[in-house]
């Protein structure tokens, strides 16, 4: 499974409108970048109380990435 897919896949999970998540995959010198973007009344269930859904979600991604040999890095969008 794509890092992207897999953000994609729990996101939609979380959020009230699912035809509004929209996840870019963007490659740097550092890893990959994934950028997520929600609806604007969804954003508070992504990021979760005190960030802990965002953490997380970071957390799935690290180890999804360390296991394709890579680094990764959400970034939530609004």
């Amino acid at each position: 499974m794509a890092l992207k897919d897999l953000i994609a896949t729990v996101a939609e999970a979380l959020v009230d409108d699912p035809d509004a998540v929209e996840v870019d995959e963007l490659e740097d010198d550092r890893g990959v970048i994934v950028e997520l973007r929600v609806a604007p009344d969804d954003i508070g269930k992504v990021i979760g109380k005190e960030g802990r859904t965002a953490q997380s979600m970071r957390a799935l991604l690290n180890a999804a990435a360390a296991k394709q040999g890579c680094r990764a890095h959400l970034d939530i969008l609004d």
